[in-house]
């Protein structure tokens, strides 16, 4: 086994309207992940990230920095730098900007492996 190093800075970003930027920092291209995807998303004021597991799907989203309400099972959690929210097969939530600044993400996707 070798070992990638990812220059996450160098991974090109892209807009998603109303959900900030994204950016791809693990996947079969990048690093040859076959059973997931690692992404770096930005949101800033007014901007949200509403995240769906598929059925046999995982994600987890963790807050690196900024501040943000996450929305989970008709609740909203205020929450910093450091939370995180665990979506298990067919689960969802959303991750609003709250406060001042830029709000980063780390989100990862990992499917159901095939039996």
């Amino acid at each position: 086994m070798t070992t990638t190093f990812i220059k996450t800075g160098d991974c090109a970003r892209k807009k998603v309207p109303g959900a900030g930027e994204v950016a791809e920092i693990m996947n079969q291209t990048l690093c040859g992940a076959k059973n997931g995807l690692g992404m770096l998303r930005w949101l800033g004021a007014g901007e949200k990230l509403d995240a769906q597991a598929k059925s046999g799907e995982h994600q987890l989203v963790y807050l690196m920095e900024g501040s943000a309400v996450i929305g989970l099972k008709g609740k909203d959690y205020e929450v910093g730098k450091g939370a995180g929210v665990y979506l298990g097969p067919d689960e969802a939530a959303s991750i609003r900007h709250a406060g001042g600044g830029t709000l980063k993400l780390f989100h990862l996707v990992v499917p159901k492996l095939p039996a």
